[in-house]
């Protein structure tokens, strides 16, 4: 069935997935393409994202914390620091749901945190008003 043609002039956001579990990545890209159209792109590694967030702009981020290397507060730290990514809203989706590590995640810049396993509406939501709020600013900046 072809899409409607309000549907097909309609623009995809794009969303970085970070997660060193495949599984976790391929769900996660699922449910945001199946529920939100989105258009995701996935990184395993705590490098492969700071390659990816450093080159493309993306609408918002979803990140693991629990990630070998320098690890995902580190990757967090370094994508506000600087490049087309430092205002996109980043979603920590983490195993961790320790009070300290939240509040130290939000001071760095993150705009959302859930903790793993995830509730699909939640995210959802979540990502859904993160993706709204960045293309409002976009428009009233542009």
């Amino acid at each position: 069935m072809a899409p409607r043609e309000d549907e097909a002039l309609k623009p995809r956001h794009r969303v970085l997935i970070v997660d060193d579990e495949e599984s976790t990545r391929l769900l996660l890209a699922s449910m945001l393409s199946k529920d939100l159209g989105i258009d995701a792109q996935l990184a395993g590694t705590c490098e492969q994202a700071l390659r990816l967030a450093g080159n493309y702009a993306y609408d918002a981020i979803l990140l693991d914390l629990l990630m070998p290397g320098i690890g995902g507060q580190a990757v967090l730290a370094e994508i506000r620091q600087r490049g087309p990514n430092a205002r996109t809203p980043i979603i920590i989706v983490s195993v961790v749901g320790d009070q300290a590590t939240i509040d130290a995640c939000m001071a760095a810049g993150a705009n959302a945190y859930h903790h793993k396993p995830v509730h699909r509406a939640d995210l959802v939501a979540t990502v859904k008003a993160q993706v709204a709020a960045r293309s409002k600013a976009r428009s009233a900046t542009g």
